[in-house]
């Protein structure tokens, strides 16, 4: 017995010794890869200091370019936000509007790189007509911003943000609740249904990802190339990827592979996918709400609630088996749509084409991931995907396809 015990502690003694060393090892490890990277830096710096005197002068003239970012109208003025994206100082010489110089102020100074100005036209504009602004350079360049429709832009209040709270209820919280009502259809369907809603949920998902793409590239045009353009939205969403892989495999390693794998645990991946991509959408709602280029009404509303009802089923899907209290399905549905009542208040006050942009991949990111971890549960052990799945893969991009027709906007 003594002997066998003292064979136990030694064999523990050694694992433990063994599991020090490669701790230790680990540590040196990241040491050693800190002082490389201090090292690569700090050559570089010297490559910089030592290059830079040496390259030519640029001739020509110089690059200028200016961003809108945001136009306000108001009784016989219009407000523009710019922002510089090229790579030279911009100073604004003279502004027409429709080809009639007219009078201004702000930007009174250079406009650095990356840097900011705000500038007010006196101009009797007239609702609903199209405007051409051409703002004259100091060095002679024409910068154009055209506007297709004018119309009065909110003015910012209490009473406003209320309005953007409402409208974020409207189209995120109250339409995921109600999809969420499926759940106790989902109870009572048999496993091939089950593996039908997890593929329409994938399907649902996938169109998601595909039109949060498309709308951030649109959104970044107007953010020029100095914030990335197009590519902000490829890099958000590449960056929010890895890192909720990274959150998913830390909470795997912490509390069981099952943690994540189970109905609650998809669920809330689920969730946090479709809550970004509210927020992206709520962005943008309020963005073009606040400027006056968004027509809100009744149908636009119920386009909406419509649209994201199925992402309420999408949410409810993989906890068809098991027994949820009430109080966890309220919280998944706040979750997934609580985030556009955050989206449109942000947006209606401080966004800007390159944080919407951002913020629409990063949802595009989290849904492919939830995509990546979800996919498994549709597959047929030994067989792949059959009829089912596919048939529910392609009723989820049906079906978001034919209820985003009946949004207006």
């Amino acid at each position: 017995m003594t002997s066998d015990a003292t064979s136990a502690d030694a064999s523990y003694l050694g694992a433990s010794k063994i599991d020090d060393a490669g701790t230790i090892d680990a540590s040196s490890q990241w040491v050693r890869g800190g002082v490389v990277a201090a090292l690569v830096a700090a050559l570089l710096a010297v490559i910089a200091m030592l290059a830079g005197p040496s390259l030519p002068t640029r001739s020509g003239p110089p690059i200028e370019q200016l961003a809108v970012e945001k136009t306000f109208f108001k009784p016989g003025e219009i407000s523009l936000a710019l922002r510089n994206t090229g790579a030279d100082d911009v100073t604004i010489a003279q502004v027409a509007v429709n080809d009639t110089y007219v009078n201004f102020i702000g930007a009174d100074h250079p406009i650095a790189r990356l840097d900011s100005a705000f500038l007010t036209l006196y101009y009797p504009w007239i609702e609903g007509q199209p405007y051409r602004i051409s703002m004259l350079t100091s060095s002679g360049v024409a910068i154009t911003h055209t506007i297709p429709v004018a119309v009065e832009s909110p003015v910012p209040s209490a009473g406003f943000f209320g309005t953007m709270a409402l409208l974020g209820l409207y189209v995120g919280i109250l339409p995921v609740l109600l999809g969420m009502l499926f759940l106790p259809v989902l109870r009572r369907a048999g496993p091939s249904a089950i593996r039908f809603v997890m593929a329409l949920t994938i399907g649902l998902l996938a169109f998601l990802a595909f039109d949060g793409t498309v709308e951030g590239i649109q959104v970044a045009g107007p953010s020029g190339a100095a914030f990335g353009g197009p590519a902000l939205v490829v890099f958000s969403a590449a960056l929010s990827y890895i890192a909720l892989q990274l959150i998913g495999s830390l909470v795997r390693r912490w509390r069981g592979a099952a943690a994540t794998r189970s109905g609650i645990g998809l669920s809330v991946m689920i969730a946090v996918g479709i809550g970004l991509h509210n927020l992206g959408e709520g962005l943008a709602i309020g963005s073009a709400y606040a400027v006056g280029e968004l027509a809100l009404g009744a149908a636009l509303v119920l386009g909406f609630a419509l649209h994201n009802t199925t992402e309420g089923l999408a949410v409810v899907a993989p906890v068809g088996r098991e027994r949820v209290s009430v109080l966890v399905l309220l919280g998944l549905g706040l979750l997934a749509g609580a985030p556009a009542v955050v989206g449109a208040i942000a947006g209606a006050a401080i966004a800007t084409p390159a944080a919407s942009a951002a913020l629409l991949g990063v949802g595009v990111g989290a849904i492919v991931q939830v995509i990546v971890t979800v996919a498994p549960a549709v597959r047929v052990p030994g067989r792949g995907l059959d009829g089912v799945s596919m048939a529910g893969l392609a009723a989820g991009i049906v079906v978001m396809f034919a209820t985003g027709l009946v949004i207006p906007a």
